[in-house]
């Protein structure tokens, strides 16, 4: 222990000259880290940090801009179905209008159809009852002229079974 103790280089003993180179030594190299190295590396995790925010930023930007494009899309959505469902009303109401107005339409035709068959039933009857005057004139007149034969002509015949016609119609 002595040995260590006289300076014989051990491992407690102190050598001054090397601490003193060990210092310089040390001061040179914190001295060149912190004017050529530490400079480059906090410029390059600065660097680092922005690039990192910048992507965050980016990433918040665009989570953002998704969200506020998926409401404006469900906006959209609830716009065309209301739209949509508007024109189906639409379309119902429509519908309902045209096939009223068919409805109308076949009615008047159908009521145009029977006054129409009405009038011409009642044509016919009328044409039918003149034909039937005649025809009873004519036997009334072909009778009378069988009955009568000759006390009076065809004519006076005629005229008076023509007013006697007249007479029972007018009553």
């Amino acid at each position: 222990m002595m040995y260590f103790l006289n300076g014989g280089g051990g491992l407690l003993s102190f050598d001054t000259g090397f601490a003193i180179w060990v210092l310089i030594s040390m001061l040179v190299f914190i001295w060149g880290m912190g004017k050529y190295a530490v400079p480059h590396i906090v410029k390059a995790l600065d660097d680092r940090e922005k690039r990192i925010k910048q992507s965050l930023e980016s990433a918040e930007q665009a989570l953002a801009k998704a969200e506020k494009i998926s409401k404006e899309n469900e906006k959209a959505m609830r716009e065309a179905e209301v739209k949509a469902q508007q024109i189906r009303k639409e379309a119902i109401e429509e519908a309902e209008l045209l096939r009223a107005d068919r409805i109308e339409k076949a009615r008047e035709e159908a009521s145009k159809v029977l006054q129409d068959a009405k009038d011409a039933i009642e044509q016919e009857k009328q044409r039918a009852l003149i034909e039937l005057r005649h025809e009873v004139a004519d036997l009334a007149v072909k009778a009378a002229s069988i009955i009568i034969d000759s006390e009076l002509d065809k004519d006076k015949n005629q005229k008076i079974v023509e007013k006697y016609i007249s007479n029972l119609s007018k009553n």
